[in-house]
């Protein structure tokens, strides 16, 4: 996922800065109410999605909704229920954390009607602070998600041992290619993971690795069960430069990637990432969804 510009009343914040806004917001947010249970419909719901694998079981086919971050909440909901995508990963500015009561469980609302079930939510930074960090667990608690997707700063380890522990929500590590200083190689995430808790792991993001010249394939096998969510999106190498582009028209190997992920038993939302288009990318999006269907079909 790359480094883009999202606008606040009128001010230019980064990703990282937005999350970190929000999980400033987090902690009143949250409050009391945070582990309320979940309504009886939303559990038959959850199992109604859970279940409706479809034509990309056994992967659970999830759309990062980066991917429609120029849609409001509900058109981004709605879209994902028109192209039966009934997972998704949210990006902060769809689902931010410091969402009052009544907006928080009206948008609920929405995800349950059209049958989508949040999977996961990034990408997060991670600090020292331990109070800001556990915020962030009570919200996944709370959204019932499978893993946090994650840019955890080196200090904020210690904090994450205990809260992965506590919440046994996994921690994906997220990285974010060439420019990314602590995550850009396979090397750097396993000497900022080796001695962790085994929920630490990674957030597999092909397109940044192949931008990095990795080869995602060869990440998935050397972190094996360690690897709790996948940003699947494509870049074509052209000479020096690599621009990314929808998925089976690049460098990326899917049907390989799909059956080293199935072989490995991986649990995770596959999560599909396409950032280019933003106001139109719904086409594109259907392409890339053809290309994984029929790489699935290929598994046997």
């Amino acid at each position: 996922m790359e480094e883009r510009r999202i606008s606040t009343c009128g001010a230019p914040l980064d990703r990282r800065d937005f999350f970190r806004l929000a999980s400033a917001g987090a902690l009143a947010a949250i409050g009391a109410g945070s582990a309320a249970p979940l309504p009886a419909q939303e559990g038959k719901k959850k199992k109604k999605a859970e279940e409706n694998l479809g034509p990309y079981a056994p992967f659970r086919m999830s759309i990062q909704s980066y991917s429609l971050r120029n849609f409001g909440f509900e058109k981004m909901v709605e879209t994902l229920h028109s192209i039966e995508i009934h997972f998704v990963e949210l990006f902060g500015g769809h689902f931010p954390m410091e969402l009052g009561e009544s907006e928080f469980h009206s948008r609920r609302r929405v995800l349950r009607h059209n049958s989508v079930r949040p999977i996961s939510y990034g990408v997060v930074p991670f600090t020292k602070d331990h109070e800001k960090n556990q915020a962030i667990f009570e919200f996944a608690k709370r959204m019932d998600l499978a893993s946090i997707s994650a840019d955890p700063a080196p200090d904020s380890f210690e904090s994450l041992e205990k809260l992965v522990e506590e919440f046994k929500i996994p921690v994906a590590i997220h990285n974010h290619g060439p420019e990314d200083k602590r995550y850009r190689t396979p090397e750097m995430i396993e000497k900022a993971i080796q001695g962790r808790h085994k929920l630490i792991g990674l957030c597999v993001d092909t397109g940044h690795f192949i931008r990095a010249d990795v080869n995602p394939l060869h990440v998935v096998k050397q972190f094996k069960d360690r690897v709790y969510g996948v940003h699947l999106k494509d870049v074509k190498s052209e000479g020096a430069k690599k621009r990314f582009t929808v998925l089976g028209e690049g460098d990326l190997d899917t049907a390989a990637l799909l059956k080293l992920l199935k072989e490995q038993g991986f649990k995770g939302g596959l999560s599909l990432e396409y950032e280019e288009e933003p106001d139109d990318p719904v086409p594109s999006i259907k392409k890339c969804l053809d290309a994984v269907r029929e790489a699935v079909k290929k598994l046997g």
